[in-house]
C-alpha cells in the first residue's frame, strides 16, 4: 500500500491553500483523491500527475486549453 497525503500535506506540496484544493475537489478539477470514511487522502502520484497535466509554457497556452 502506498503512502497517502492528507489534504494539508497535498495543499502544501502544490503550494495551494487547503480551501483552493477543496474547491478543486468539489468542482472535479483537482487531483484524484481517496475517501477513507470522512477523511480525504491523496496519493503522491496523483498529485504529481495533476501538476504535470496543469503545466503550461505561457498564460495564453492555458487559456487555449480552457477554451478547447
Amino acid at each position: 500500500m502506498s503512502t497517502y497525503l492528507t489534504q494539508r500535506e497535498a495543499a502544501e506540496a502544490l503550494r495551494l491553500s487547503e480551501r483552493t484544493l477543496e474547491r478543486h475537489r468539489l468542482t472535479g478539477t483537482g487531483p484524484r483523491f481517496v475517501k477513507a470514511g470522512r477523511r480525504v487522502l491523496y496519493r503522491p502520484a496523483d498529485i504529481e500527475a495533476w501538476a504535470e497535466a496543469n503545466t503550461y509554457a505561457s498564460t495564453s497556452e492555458s487559456k487555449e486549453v480552457a477554451n478547447g
